[in-house]
């Protein structure tokens, strides 16, 4: 018994020694400067290619048009404790139905995601998912396996930059999400919308009608980078089934009717 209990104290021990030696052995102060110098990479980059994507694309700065997207976008962020003067919202007129975030709290929306949205709820739905992917980090974790943090770095110095950037744009802009990240993106989303009290369904609904039409319509450039949206309409209504909340809609149905007619009328 004795001898067990000294052995016992020796393993424990031992366990103690390995631990702190272990632990003294990390450079922490290289981790954090690693973690550091990638924050700033990361705002960088997506300032960079922001800044690309003002110079070739029509950005629309109407105030009427891009306050009717802040209206629908700000509930969701104060529901949900979301800094909602973080995120810089941009709205491109651009057929493709799509929506994307880039680095550095970006998020893009083509104007042909909002007019192929039948109810806003939809709308609300597929922005809160990019929201979800700049909350949880996935962008930078996307960019990390994809392309590796030698080239991400590269990308804000030296002779490459510009082609870097154009591929960083393209990933982000027309490839998905690992699909652990899409369905944690998802389901978040459904969570701030929850949050909200606005319908979850529309967004389900939105996606399984892109799947059944992908294909046969051009443009569906957020359910080509998005792929198994009929699954994921699935388990996004079972994620919901009872649940309760009300279905408050933020824009009173005229003003969703104007705010399509707006970026319809687009020059």
């Amino acid at each position: 018994m004795k001898n067990k209990t000294i052995l016992q104290g020796l393993i424990l021990f031992l366990s103690f020694f390995g631990m702190w030696f272990a632990l003294s052995n990390i450079d922490f102060v290289s981790i954090f400067k690693i973690k550091e110098r990638t924050s700033k990479v990361e705002n960088k980059i997506g300032d960079l290619i922001w800044d690309d994507v003002a110079h070739t694309e029509n950005i629309v700065t109407n105030d009427s048009v891009t306050k009717l997207l802040d209206k629908l976008i700000k509930p969701i962020c104060e529901a949900n404790k979301i800094n909602f003067d973080s995120l810089k919202i941009h709205i491109v007129k651009k057929d493709d139905i799509n929506a994307f975030a880039l680095p550095n709290n970006h998020l893009v929306v083509y104007t042909g995601l909002i007019l192929n949205c039948k109810k806003q709820e939809a709308l609300q739905g597929v922005l809160s998912h990019e929201i979800a992917h700049i909350e949880q980090n996935h962008v930078m974790k996307k960019l990390s396996k994809e392309i590796g943090l030698t080239l991400i770095f590269e990308a804000t110095s030296g002779g490459k930059e510009g082609q870097i950037l154009k591929e960083i744009f393209k990933i982000l802009s027309s490839t998905a999400y690992e699909r652990s990240l899409e369905k944690e993106a998802d389901l978040t989303a459904v969570d701030y919308l929850l949050k909200t009290n606005i319908n979850p369904e529309p967004m389900a609904d939105f996606m399984y009608e892109l799947a059944q039409n992908n294909g046969t319509m051009i443009g569906f450039s957020w359910i080509s980078s998005h792929p198994d949206s009929e699954e994921r309409a699935k388990y996004i209504l079972d994620y919901i089934k009872g649940k309760k909340y009300s279905k408050t809609q933020i824009l009173i149905q005229s003003e969703w009717k104007l705010f399509q007619n707006k970026i319809k009328n687009l020059d």
